[in-house]
């Protein structure tokens, strides 16, 4: 995949989003309220994410690589109790060379795909739980891991009514189940906090780090990034989109990975 992919993709589905949006039931929602939903990683909710990540100084020659990820999440009733929450992250990564001879690649990352049980009425403490798999997916040898991977997932978060704060945490982590393939075996772990200050209007300050570790590595295991943004809720006619940008600086990190990170992040929201 060359050219362009992000844009194009983000296109395509930005209009498929606008097309939803006539026959998505809308709840008549505050636009704070919607901002909360949004910031429920197990909200019963369907929407779709589209978060790009620009990180900067990556690799021997200081190169920019960028990561779309587009996250469609989809909730499940199994009954008046229990909910699955499914999201599946598909990532367009743009490489940058690693050395003189080499050139950037572009092309379809390894999907991540996590399902989530969470309670279909939870009070002002919500927290899910599931298993999360890895697909070789990736189109190139640059752009992930041939072997397949499963681990578990887990969320907490506080939400409650009449209260602007949102926080919790996020974790799971990922073994490879073989290591036959391209890329060998792998162990990765992720460690998500996430803090949310709710204004009315929709508008909100977040911070939501992504910190990374390789088991395996030799040198240094772990990238924990250190920021945050700003967020607010749009209105596209009757559809919801929450819109965010942060910035986040690796406090920590192996040797040639980025040391900033650059977020915009569009999620097309569809309340029931």
């Amino acid at each position: 995949m060359h050219g362009n992919p992000p844009s194009t993709l983000l296109a395509a589905c930005g209009a498929a989003a606008l097309t939803l949006s006539g026959a998505a039931a809308h709840a008549e929602l505050s636009a704070e309220e919607l901002a909360k939903l949004a910031q429920n990683p197990v909200g019963n909710l369907i929407s779709v994410p589209f978060q790009n990540n620009t990180n900067f100084n990556v690799g021997p020659l200081s190169g920019t690589q960028n990561i779309l990820n587009i996250q469609p999440v989809i909730p499940i009733s199994i009954s008046s109790e229990w909910n699955i929450i499914t999201r599946t992250i598909i990532p367009i990564v743009s490489m940058p060379a690693f050395s003189p001879s080499t050139e950037r690649v572009n092309g379809l990352g390894d999907i991540q795909f996590t399902a989530f049980l969470s309670p279909a009425q939870p009070g002002k403490w919500i927290w899910g739980a599931g298993a999360v798999a890895q697909l070789p997916t990736n189109t190139d040898d640059e752009l992930g891991n041939k072997n397949w991977g499963l681990g578990p997932s887990f969320v907490v978060l506080h939400l409650e009514h009449g209260s602007p704060w949102v926080y919790g945490v996020l974790v799971n982590n990922i073994w490879s189940l073989s290591g036959s393939g391209q890329g060998g075996n792998y162990n990765n772990g992720l460690v998500q906090p996430f803090l949310n200050y709710n204004f009315p209007q929709g508008f909100y300050l977040t911070s939501a780090p992504i910190a990374t570790v390789n088991w395996q590595a030799d040198g240094e295991k772990w990238t924990v990034p250190l920021g945050g943004g700003i967020g607010k809720i749009f209105h596209l006619g009757k559809l919801p989109v929450n819109t965010q940008l942060s910035a986040y600086y690796n406090v920590v990190r192996p040797d040639d990975a980025a040391n900033w990170q650059l977020r915009v992040q569009v999620q097309f929201m569809f309340p029931k």
